[in-house]
C-alpha cells in the first residue's frame, strides 16, 4: 500500500493540485496532510484525492469554522485537529505538525509511522522501528515543493520533487 504524505500548503493551489494528481497516479490509497493549509478553498484540491485524506492543522489553521465546514461535505476528509493516531491496515501512524513531537512519539515505539512538518526541509529518520518522515513543503517558499511516498511493503521513503 502507498501513502502519499504532503505538509505547509499554505494556499499554494497549483502545489497542492499537483500533489493530488500524483498521489491519484501513483493509486496512493491514503494522503496525509500535515498541517498548514490554511484556507477553506484547499479543500476543493483536496477533494480530488480518489482515498482517504487526513489533515491536521499546524501552526497556521487559517479559518478553522470554515475549514471544518468544507471538510465536512467531503465524507473521504478527515479534519483532526492538531493531531491525529492511525491504524491504515495494521501501520500505526501518528500525523503532527511539529518535528520535536514527531521524534517524542516515535521514541514510544507504538507507531510504525510517524509524519510531521512546520521545517519546509525534507526529512526522513529512523528510530528503532519507527520511521520519521517530514515530507518538506508543499508551498515552495525553502526551493522547490516536495512530497514523500511511503511505502508499507518495503518501509521505504520516496522524495518527490515538483517539476
Amino acid at each position: 500500500m502507498l501513502l502519499a504524505i504532503v505538509s505547509d500548503s499554505h494556499d499554494a493551489i497549483a502545489h497542492l493540485r499537483w500533489a493530488v494528481e500524483l498521489a491519484n497516479q501513483r493509486k496512493a490509497r491514503y494522503l496525509l496532510h500535515c498541517g498548514d493549509l490554511i484556507s477553506p478553498f484547499m479543500v476543493k484540491e483536496l477533494a480530488l484525492f480518489r482515498g482517504e485524506v487526513h489533515l491536521i492543522l499546524g501552526n497556521n489553521p487559517g479559518d478553522v469554522w470554515l475549514l471544518s465546514k468544507h471538510c465536512a461535505k467531503e465524507p473521504h476528509i478527515h479534519l483532526h485537529g492538531q493531531f491525529t493516531f492511525e491504524n491504515f491496515d495494521g501501520l500505526s501512524v501518528a500525523l503532527v505538525h511539529f518535528p520535536e513531537m514527531a521524534q517524542g512519539l516515535a521514541l514510544t515505539g507504538r507507531f510504525d509511522l510517524v509524519c510531521c512538518g512546520h521545517t519546509h526541509l525534507f526529512e526522513v529518520n529512523h528510530i528503532d522501528h519507527t520511521v520519521v518522515v517530514n515530507p518538506g513543503e508543499l508551498l515552495g517558499k525553502e526551493g522547490p515543493p516536495t512530497m514523500a511516498f511511503f511505502d508499507t511493503d518495503t518501509r521505504g521513503v520516496e522524495k518527490v520533487v515538483y517539476a
